[in-house]
């Protein structure tokens, strides 16, 4: 078990490590090639909306061939993702990439958390996610600050050259990962019957708070870079401001398990979602590079307990033989906020102006930390499956 987690560990780091030095990167590309904030929006969307129809259908595949063949497929999907853009640079090229690295990136992480849900137990498995999230934190600190020194100096399309090279590592371990199969039934399926999961209110407020942790990181991912253009803050500074969101992710996810236990998961939750909120809408009123790092790191620790608590509760709710599926219906709601959501913004920056994007992301932010609080009528809420 320590074995495979180590192994997954690794996966997740270097895989992250990866996807992070190019998240905010897509964004300078396209702007870089002549693209407006409205078509921003759009290329940011384009990375949801295939594996939003697909992340189910990824799930349920992870659980009948095991998880190491969709990791593997996912990894090279990824590093063919990454080469268009660095062999081609032209806008055409960015959409595919979106859409190549977008379905692939769902494969890798269904196949990466079904694996680790199954090394764990019901005693270790807030821990075994903790860690992982902590890991993918790191991913994300390290991530932008690589991608901003290698495009100031060097080029956009050199990120996802070495982005793709980063991929070795990752795609080596995965072979070592467990194939471990499960028991299907035709009544299985059905997308209805996926649908049917629903009917737990613990799933669903914990598919809400995953998607509102979500969205608003990619929000942030996506439009930070042209506010900090209109700073003239330099590519790799903007790289340590998003860093730092990632980095602060790294202790609160060390110490997430504690504050549970002392204050309740429903508490830290709100309480999180409620610091990234105000977070978001205090960017705009701030231009001094030390004030926003400070921002960002307080955004990441609002931002950091939303991930591993949904996960672990999205696993632990779960028909043991499904796993896998309602993991990837986690990911399909995720990608729909990712996919409405930039499109929404993206109109709205180009009405308003960019400084609305934070304001309307706070205050949504605010809101749905209420929303995704947990009746207590809710933990006896259970569904046959």
């Amino acid at each position: 078990m320590k074995v495979t987690l180590a192994r997954i560990l690794l996966i997740a780091i270097g895989f992250h490590t990866m996807l992070w030095m190019t998240r905010p990167i897509v964004t300078l590309y396209a702007s870089e090639l002549g693209a407006g904030t409205m078509e921003i929006g759009l290329l940011t969307s384009i990375y949801a909306f295939l594996p939003l129809l697909l992340a189910v259908r990824a799930g349920r595949f992870a659980d009948h061939v095991g998880d190491r063949t969709p990791l593997l497929l996912g990894m090279v999907g990824c590093v063919a993702g990454m080469l268009v853009p660095s062999l081609f640079p032209a806008r055409l090229s960015l959409y595919l990439s979106q859409i190549m690295v977008g379905i692939s990136q769902v494969i890798v992480n269904i196949s990466l958390q079904n694996a680790l849900g199954n090394a764990a137990n019901d005693a270790n498995r807030d821990h075994y996610f903790g860690v992982f999230s902590m890991m993918v934190a790191l991913a994300g600190c390290i991530g932008p600050i690589a991608g901003g020194y290698v495009s100031e100096h060097y080029s956009y399309s050199a990120v996802y050259l070495v982005g793709g090279l980063l991929c070795a590592g990752p795609i080596i371990l995965s072979w070592g990962i467990p194939a471990k199969r499960k028991p299907r039934t035709e009544a299985d399926s059905s997308l209805s019957n996926s649908l049917q999961l629903l009917q737990m209110p613990l799933l669903r407020k914990a598919l809400l708070s995953s998607a509102l942790v979500l969205y608003s990181r990619e929000i942030f991912v996506a439009y930070f870079p042209l506010y900090g253009q209109k700073l003239q803050l330099s590519d790799s500074l903007i790289g340590w401001i998003i860093a730092l969101q990632g980095l602060a992710m790294v202790p609160i996810r060390f110490y997430l398990s504690r504050m549970v236990g002392a204050f309740g998961r429903d508490r830290v939750l709100l309480w999180s979602i409620l610091l990234a909120g105000v977070s978001f809408l205090l960017v705009p009123f701030l231009d001094q590079v030390y004030l926003l790092m400070l921002l960002s790191a307080l955004m990441g620790i609002g931002l950091g307990c939303g991930q591993p608590l949904s996960m672990t509760t999205i696993y632990n709710v779960s028909p043991r033989n499904r796993t896998g599926e309602v993991l990837g219906l986690r990911l399909a709601t995720n990608r729909l906020s990712q996919l409405i959501a930039p499109l929404f913004f993206g109109m709205l920056g180009n009405w308003l102006g960019l400084v609305s994007v934070f304001y309307v992301s706070g205050a949504f932010l605010i809101g749905g930390a209420f929303l995704t609080k947990p009746k207590s009528s809710d933990e006896s809420v259970t569904l046959q499956v």
